[in-house]
């Protein structure tokens, strides 16, 4: 089984650049949010304000690097070796300037989101990346642009490009460990990660990647090219870093066959690794690429059209009894995560998994939805692993600045104080019921691209982006939706 796109994912990856039609909607911008903007993040190299005893942790995800942004140099690339790449990407006589908005992540918008995140990592002892190297509709791209239909000649592009982007990272964050996991665009087939593709990279993601991070490198390999995933220590003995491969765990392709083995046997790993965490009296971090929940955008799609929601039109990212069976593992171990993160859906949003778990969605460097590009910095509490306050920094498209700047802090744009869970738990019923707090969630959700219709939230729709944050459970959601 490989986990489908959602419709906002399948109409970038279906109209290939051409910008897509959406209803404009423009949240007035509040108060709070305005002080967060005119306040900026706090220094880039510490951890939360005035905190000492915090520090931060980088995290960005959906990279979506497009080689072919300029097809003309798609031979040259092919021919090349990946250390020939930046000299010849730097050559393009036409993609000279960072992508805009509709378009996947080219190679100078690549260059100033990696100097941004240098300029941004401070004392981070790790670095975080939550999925997607690859662009979108890889295999067709590579096919037109370097003329080339044979198979085996695509995948070892797919294998140069997913290099040529580790290894971009690794300059750029120095010696600290990338926690990362696989994205559904990680793939030979642009929709996987299939397992020919995970045995190609395993040794790639290791060494550019994880390696430094107390990863046994054969338990690392076992893992990985089996399903995905791995564990790790990338700071001390007190943490460990859980790595999921949740992109089996969507809904299938029609025609694709069931991957319930190989989920069931993921979960089944997750279900020991936490139960040795809390042995070892450890805190966990658990990662993932698609999230549990609702799809909202396409569930908003289709409650726009109909007026109500259904069992056959409330999108869900994960399949039912797989988001039941994780969400039962995590009820077993209470207090032993301290952060989720997941990613995908390219925008600014939490969900609240279960009382004292919830999870971070990270937007995405691509602008391909529309949404300006964006990366978080985390602050941490020595000693508990627990998040405190986050700060975004985004590359705004209208305005085209020469680096990523200071967006928001979490704690200035809501007036919060404590961990994140607990801000999170607070500020779900206040989205509702706080026309300030909504207003100020709905103008970050594209990371503050809300011109052209490029926010995905409406006034007629937002019933369902806010349910999506409280009800994980597709009967809940569907039953908040419809206000029963």
């Amino acid at each position: 089984m490989l986990p489908p796109l959602s419709a906002d994912k399948a109409r970038c990856a279906q109209i290939v650049y051409k910008r897509g039609v959406s209803v404009r909607f423009l949240g007035s911008i509040s108060l709070l949010a305005l002080v967060s903007i005119l306040l900026g993040c706090g220094a880039a190299t510490g951890g939360h304000p005035n905190d000492p005893s915090s520090y931060p942790v980088l995290v960005f995800s959906d990279v979506h690097f497009n080689p072919f942004d300029d097809p003309s140099l798609c031979p040259a690339l092919d021919a090349a070796d990946v250390t020939a790449w930046p000299g010849i990407l730097q050559g393009s006589k036409t993609s000279t300037k960072p992508a805009t908005a509709n378009h996947d992540t080219n190679y100078p918008l690549l260059t100033i989101a990696l100097s941004s995140i240098k300029q941004n990592l401070g004392a981070s002892p790790a670095v975080i990346f939550t999925g997607d190297l690859l662009g979108h509709n890889f295999p067709t791209y590579y096919q037109a642009d370097c003329n080339n239909s044979d198979p085996a000649a695509m995948q070892a592009f797919s294998i140069k490009t997913a290099i040529f982007v580790m290894q971009q990272v690794r300059a750029s964050v120095g010696n600290v460990p990338v926690m990362f996991v696989v994205g559904n665009s990680d793939s030979y087939l642009g929709m996987g990660p299939d397992s020919s593709f995970l045995a190609g990279t395993v040794q790639s993601y290791y060494t550019n990647f994880v390696n430094g991070s107390q990863a046994n490198y054969q338990a690392f390999f076992n893992t990985f090219t089996s399903g995905g995933y791995y564990s790790a220590q990338p700071l001390d003995a007190g943490l460990k870093v859980i790595a999921l491969n949740t992109n089996p765990f969507a809904p299938p392709y029609p025609g694709l066959p069931s991957q319930d083995t190989a989920v069931y046997a993921e979960l089944a790993w997750l279900d020991s690794e936490l139960a040795s965490a809390q042995a070892a009296g450890q805190k966990v971090w658990l990662l993932m690429h698609i999230p549990p929940g609702a799809d909202t955008i396409t569930s908003a799609t289709n409650f726009e059209a109909n007026g109500s929601l259904r069992d056959t039109t409330a999108a869900m990212m994960w399949v039912p009894a797989y988001q039941q069976a994780f969400l039962e593992i995590l009820a077993k171990y209470p207090g032993v995560i301290t952060m989720t993160l997941g990613a995908h859906a390219h925008r600014d949003e939490f969900r609240i998994l279960s009382a004292g778990n919830t999870l971070d969605i990270t937007p995405s460097i691509s602008p391909c939805f529309g949404n300006n590009p964006a990366f978080k910095v985390f602050s941490f509490a020595r000693g508990t692993y627990t998040p405190i306050d986050y700060r975004s920094v985004n590359y705004d498209l209208s305005t085209a600045p020469a680096q990523f700047t200071p967006y928001y802090t979490f704690s200035q744009a809501y007036s919060f104080t404590g961990t994140l869970d607990t801000s999170f738990a607070t500020l779900a019923p206040e989205l509702v019921t706080n026309s300030a707090a909504r207003s100020t969630y709905i103008d970050q959700y594209n990371s503050g691209n809300n011109s052209g219709g490029a926010n995905p939230i409406t006034p007629s729709n937002w019933p369902v982006f806010a349910c999506g944050v409280t009800n994980v459970a597709q009967a809940d959601f569907i039953k908040c939706v419809n206000g029963n």
